[in-house]
C-alpha cells in the first residue's frame, strides 16, 4: 500500500478532458518546495504531474488555476512504453484521490466569479 501527499502550487491551469467512454479527467502539474535549501541557499522545488478523475478532476478544473495552492493526496503510478525510436520511456505521475484548496477565500471567489453552484432538488438525491 502506498500514500503520497503534498502541498504545492499549480504550474498551469488544469486541462479538463474526457475519455472515449465519457469519463472526465483533469491533468495538471504542481510545484512543491522542499524543506531544505541547496548549498547555495536556494530553494529546491520538485514538479509532479497529477491526474484527477471524475468529479474530483472537474472540481479542480473549475476552482483552480495557475498558482493555486492545493493539498493533493493519492498514489504514485509508474508507466513505461517503447518510443518510436525504440528507446524505453518512463513516466511517474500522481493519481489524485483527494484535494483541498488552500487559497484564501478572496482568491477562490475571484477565480469562480460567475460560476455559482446550482441548487439541487433534494427529492432527486439517491440517499
Amino acid at each position: 500500500m502506498q500514500k503520497f501527499i503534498c502541498i504545492g502550487n499549480l504550474t498551469k491551469d488544469p486541462d479538463l478532458t474526457t475519455t472515449n467512454s465519457g469519463i472526465s479527467l483533469a491533468k495538471f502539474s504542481i510545484a512543491v518546495d522542499r524543506k531544505f535549501k541547496n548549498e547555495a541557499g536556494e530553494k529546491i522545488t520538485d514538479f509532479f504531474n497529477v491526474t484527477a478523475w471524475r468529479g474530483l478532476g472537474e472540481n479542480i478544473a473549475k476552482y483552480c488555476k495557475k498558482g493555486s495552492k492545493v493539498y493533493i493526496g493519492g498514489e504514485l503510478q509508474n508507466r513505461s512504453w517503447e518510443a518510436e525510436d525504440g528507446t524505453k520511456r518512463y513516466k511517474t505521475e500522481l493519481i489524485a484521490s483527494e484535494c483541498e484548496f488552500l487559497d484564501n477565500k478572496k482568491d477562490t471567489e475571484e477565480n469562480t466569479e460567475g460560476n455559482a453552484l446550482e441548487p439541487i432538488d433534494d427529492d432527486n438525491l439517491p440517499f
